[in-house]
């Protein structure tokens, strides 16, 4: 029996809400997640003598607790577990995530040949305690599909699958995984969780949801990850990057990450409110990316659940309490709130630079002044013609932060605070400024307890689609309790003692055989542990929607392997902005040409219509922070799949790249179609279902060519001349259903 495991849930669940941290709203005077036996009316080994056990099974129903209009009430298991806990001795334990992860030992291998490293010891000793054996090692084909989207978002191309089968020699799969990690794909498919922590968009939100410049600070993310920079100083440069002695412009651009939020352009609000909205927004993202907790309970109250009192809260809050800004841009596209930076394109640097180069030439002789003068006029022009980037400042002196009654803009308490953090949390770091960079140097601290477990369970639950911690935005007193709690807090020291490295991390999970094992689950199996948190098989899940969209692009060969630069317009439903923007706003205008093809990362984001492509496989709307996307399953996606005229388009170029690069025999065409979407080879039952269904389609568009022409219309790269239109609308027709089936869109 242990308290955090099975004790204190079902006191969180049903007790804390009354009998909890919240004083203003505690009963009885009695506080149930403290730890102090008497008060809480437990007397160890004597369930019959303990008031708790007593209130819990009492007889009157007006007595019993919880009170029956609570909306909680304890079942016959949940009673059982605290009386056995009683009788074993009543103790109360800390809430484990609040205490700093101790490295513990590695289980011993007992002889299986199976673990290839310490998270394999882990999961076997928990699989042999359930009485399982792990599954077997998945085919190299799935494993190198599998592996190429984990960390780069990208399927593998058929050149690279033969090219990993060809290669028997041991360390094969190790060299794959190292190509993937050094590949700058692995920064953009890394940044997309990110994008989605940050709540990055390229408008402002609210009614008129206005567009902003921001995407430099997407770049700065991928670049920094494809840099592997390591994750302390990552999240260190976006917190304060501004505070740094000679900050670089890098490093203002960096803290973006929390100017990120939504902003207002229209006239006639009240800036102080949304100020304060936005500072309420920082302390909810900063929180729960980094330290996997609900801060914004306490914004007007206690939490009800965590040890976090409102005041606490506030303490919080004053450390993103002091940004010159307004939090209303205007009523005008583009406008960035200050404080915002400058940040040239990359054309524009070079030029930028022989500028200055020609103007400390000219300096020197008095005869080119008229030179000299057009030469400043043009550096001047170049850098207002930048794109800007909104970054963090910081007030001097201070603004004065107090806790807000009832968390209202405009009901300020007479109590002040100054910056601090939740005295269960940990203490102030000695010597650090009570500042963002005081904060910052917390959070990635030896002391904290939470950000090392908080990240690598987000990675874990990247590559096995669900943490180890299955609340992955809650590691406080309402979250999950942890499946293997010794393998999290290993993977969090490891990553400390590593230098806090994301690709050694993500290195360390793709090579270990938990990752490896076959997807494939027996009935077994799925009796004992239908939701696969024991590990004992393979990952599989439907995959992101970005991918789903970059997949179709790839194996088409449409995608535009541009790194960075501006979000751009691909195709969009005709009208979409009309029914949710003002008619003085700008209204939808398509891209055209390379633009069209760009990875889905760079799609521009509009917080009140995202795109709609992308929205049925759950894209956030990406208004607020978001760690964990929904997995639904709906019409709506398989629609997009089969008419979206992305989908349709690259249907189209999967089948002329078929006919061009198959050979000349149907067999040798419908496999490499096959291989280029589901990265395998068909078994000849799925051969002959392709053949039958590529003879169908043949026949009905030879009895309707007309058909065959609309659909070589359809997307605004051209068709092949060369190729027989009929011919070519028949595969294409059928790449599209291939594109469209569950193992496509999945990542097994």
């Amino acid at each position: 029996m242990r308290f955090n495991r099975d004790v204190r849930p079902i006191l969180s669940e049903n007790c804390f809400e009354c009998h909890g941290p919240d004083a203003a709203k505690r009963k009885a005077d009695l506080r149930l997640d403290a730890g102090a036996l008497g008060q809480a009316g437990v007397v160890p080994g004597k369930p019959g003598e303990s008031e708790l056990f007593k209130r819990i099974t009492h007889a009157d129903p007006a007595e019993r607790m919880p009170p029956t209009d609570s909306g909680h009430a304890l079942t016959p298991a949940e009673v059982a577990t605290l009386k056995r806990w009683i009788e074993q001795g009543g103790e109360w334990g800390r809430h484990w995530a609040f205490t700093p992860p101790k490295r513990p030992t590695i289980p011993p291998a007992k002889h299986a040949a199976w673990p290839s490293g310490a998270i394999d010891r882990f999961v076997l000793a928990s699989l042999q305690r359930a009485g399982l054996q792990p599954s077997p090692r998945a085919g190299r084909e799935t494993l190198l599909r599998r592996v190429a989207f984990d960390l780069t978002g990208l399927p593998p191309s058929p050149r690279e699958i033969d090219a990993f089968l060809a290669d028997t020699s041991p360390g094969a799969y190790e060299r794959l995984v190292d190509r993937l990690l050094a590949s700058p794909r692995y920064g953009e498919r890394m940044a997309l969780e990110w994008l989605d922590a940050a709540r990055y968009a390229d408008s402002h939100g609210y009614s008129l949801d206005r567009r902003r410049v921001m995407w430099p600070w997407r770049d700065w993310v991928i670049r920094a990850i494809n840099d592997n920079m390591p994750f302390d100083r990552f999240a260190l440069e976006q917190l304060a990057g501004d505070l740094l002695p000679d900050a670089t412009l890098a490093q203002q651009v960096a803290t973006g990450f929390n100017r990120n939020h939504s902003i207002q352009s229209e006239g006639g609000v009240i800036n102080e409110e949304y100020r304060v909205e936005t500072v309420v927004d920082r302390v909810e993202t900063t929180s729960a990316v980094f330290l996997g907790l609900t801060f914004g309970c306490a914004r007007c109250h206690d939490h009800k659940y965590d040890p976090i009192s409102q005041r606490e809260f506030y303490e919080f809050y004053a450390l993103f309490n002091n940004v010159p800004e307004t939090a209303h841009v205007g009523n005008a596209d583009r406008l960035a709130d200050k404080p915002f930076v400058k940040v040239p394109r990359t054309a524009q640097r070079k030029r930028m630079n022989r500028l200055r180069t020609e103007i400390a030439a000219l300096e020197n002789e008095p005869e080119a002044e008229p030179q000299l003068k057009a030469a400043r006029k043009a550096l001047s022009a170049l850098g207002q013609a930048a794109p800007t980037a909104m970054i963090m400042g910081e007030l001097n002196p201070a603004r004065k932060t107090f806790v807000l009654s009832r968390g209202q803009y405009d009901q300020p308490s007479g109590v002040e605070v100054s910056a601090g953090l939740p005295a269960a949390l940990g203490q102030w770091p000695t010597g650090a400024p009570r500042n963002r960079l005081g904060l910052a140097k917390w959070i990635v601290g030896a002391e904290n307890p939470l950000t090392a477990r908080v990240v690598v369970n987000r990675f874990w639950q990247m590559h096995f689609g669900t943490g180890i911690v299955k609340s992955s935005e809650d590691f406080g007193a309402q979250g999950e309790w942890p499946t293997h709690p010794a393998l999290l807090d290993w993977l969090a020291t490891e990553f400390v003692r590593g230098g806090w490295n994301r690709k050694a991390m993500h290195k360390l999970i793709v090579m270990s055989a938990t990752y490896r094992q076959v997807s494939r689950v027996s009935p077994g199996l799925l009796e004992v542990d239908p939701a696969n948190r024991l590990f004992a098989r393979g990952p599989r899940f439907r995959l992101p929607a970005e991918m789903i969209r970059d997949h179709a692009l790839a194996s088409s060969g449409l995608l535009v392997g541009r790194l960075g630069g501006e979000s751009v317009r691909p195709y969009q439903p005709p009208g979409l902005w009309d029914d949710v923007v003002y008619e003085n706003v700008p209204r939808f205008v398509q891209d055209h040409g390379g633009k069209l093809y760009r990875r889905s990362l760079y799609t521009y984001w509009k917080r009140s219509v995202p795109p709609p492509n992308m929205q049925a496989f759950d894209a956030p709307s990406r208004e607020v922070c978001v760690l964990t996307r929904a997995k639904t399953n709906t019409p709506l996606a398989a629609l997009v799949l089969m008419n979206d005229p992305t989908f349709v388009e690259a249907s189209r170029k999967l089948a002329g790249r078929v006919l061009r690069d198959g050979g000349a025999t149907a067999e040798s065409r419908l496999t490499l179609l096959h291989r280029l979407v589901c990265g395998r080879r068909p078994t000849e039952r799925e051969l002959g279902l392709l053949s039958g269904a590529l003879a169908e389609l043949q026949t009905s568009f030879r009895a309707e060519p007309e058909a065959a022409r609309r659909l070589m219309a359809v997307g605004e790269s051209p068709h092949d001349p060369a190729l027989d239109a009929v011919e070519l609308a028949a595969y294409a027709s059928l790449a599209n259903a291939v594109l469209g089936t569950d193992e496509a869109i999945t990542r097994n």
